[in-house]
């Protein structure tokens, strides 16, 4: 009789068991790559904004010394004493402003230049109204290179928005070029008629290309605005823009009906005086409102780069722990079918070993048959056989 050999259960092999957590890790692998990806790209684009704020901040503060400057200039080529007060207060705000920030836009150096020029303006004008006018032109060059500076140093040229980019170039480069030439432009008229007549050609000339240089970046600024306008999201932008924008374009138009030739005489310095007067004053209204939607752009769109971030760190800490729970279940079930395993090992060792079969000759055989379930005819058939074996 042959008793069957328990069945062995066969276990998992390794590879097997560490199959679900190798697809976890495969799982999560990609997902930490993609929101590094969009950390870095989110980060980049919130450091620049951040930067931007700050060359926003600086051109601000660089706005009242360009209308103290021209204002000095012209009071300097007129011949009457220059009053500092105001410029002297504009400086030390730029000078606050440079403290805070110039590290950071690398403007420091560039500043100091510019403030030790402006510094070594006369507070009386000068005898000579001609060297007035070029000591002056010095410094608002200088000037002008500082609003470069802060453009490029801060990101603002490299604004990846339309509408914020028109209007970065519209108050960072256009508005300051505009009102120097604008001012250089009724100086120069003052100027033009004490000149020597064998200069006469050269002032026409000169008088021309600042007039060129005056009304061009008036026109580009108007242009680049009214483009961010359209370009915008923003429903903030149109309705304050537009208004200082169109008093602005109608004191520019003044200025040019103003300083056309007239004659030989050229144009009339009073009535261009006035007229740049006109434009200056419009401009510092359009240049606290132009700076105020800039910022006001950037804030929102650090507000947003900001929501973006939370969202990626929520949704991956989200998908972390669906894959933290999905590892917890697979290790879970891993551990119970290595218990139930083990559980099945142990129940053969505890029965102790099958009994061998016994063999006919043995004592009790017939017996071992009886209580095996073997027939009484059986055993009396093969009797004789047995009894001659």
């Amino acid at each position: 009789m042959t008793v069957p050999a328990p069945r062995v259960r066969r276990r998992p092999s390794v590879p097997g068991r560490a199959l679900p957590l190798l697809l976890v890790l495969a799982l999560l692998a990609p997902l930490g790559l993609l929101f590094a990806q969009t950390d870095g790209h989110t980060g980049d684009d919130h450091d620049l904004a951040a930067r931007e704020r700050l060359g926003v901040r600086y051109l601000r503060a660089l706005g009242p010394v360009t209308d103290a400057l021209t204002d000095a200039q012209t009071t300097a080529v007129a011949g009457r004493p220059v009053s500092r007060a105001a410029l002297t207060a504009a400086i030390e705000q730029a000078a606050q402003v440079d403290s805070a920030i110039g590290d950071r836009l690398r403007t420091r150096e560039r500043w100091a230049g510019v403030r030790a020029k402006l510094e070594a303006l006369p507070e009386r004008g000068l005898t000579d109204p001609e060297a007035a006018f070029q000591a002056y032109g010095e410094v608002t060059d200088l000037l002008l290179a500082l609003h470069r500076k802060v453009r490029e140093a801060s990101g603002l040229v490299r604004d990846p928005r339309s509408d914020s980019f028109f209007v970065q170039d519209a108050i960072g480069a256009d508005l300051p070029a505009a009102m120097v030439a604008a001012g250089r432009l009724a100086d120069l008229a003052t100027l033009a008629p004490n000149r020597p007549a064998k200069d006469r050609p050269r002032t026409v000339a000169e008088l021309a290309e600042l007039r060129v240089a005056a009304l061009g970046p008036a026109t580009d600024l108007v242009d680049d605005l009214r483009a961010a306008v359209d370009s915008s999201e923003s429903t903030d932008l149109g309705p304050t823009v537009l208004t200082p924008l169109d008093t602005y374009q109608r004191s520019v138009e003044a200025l040019a009906a103003f300083s056309a030739p007239a004659g030989a005489a050229g144009p009339d310095p009073v009535q261009l005086g006035a007229a740049r007067r006109g434009a200056q004053s419009a401009a510092g209204e359009l240049r606290r409102v132009i700076l105020d939607q800039l910022d006001a752009l950037l804030a929102d769109r650090l507000d947003g780069l900001d929501r973006d971030r939370w969202l990626a760190q929520g949704a991956v800490a989200l998908a972390g722990v669906l894959l933290a729970v999905l590892a917890g279940v697979l290790l879970s079930a891993l551990r119970r079918a290595r218990r139930r395993a083990a559980e099945a090992d142990r129940e053969p060792a505890e029965a102790g070993p099958a009994p061998a079969p016994a063999h006919p000759d043995s004592p009790g055989y017939g017996e071992l048959l009886a209580v095996g379930g073997g027939r009484a005819g059986d055993t009396e058939r093969w009797g004789p056989f047995d009894a001659a074996r």
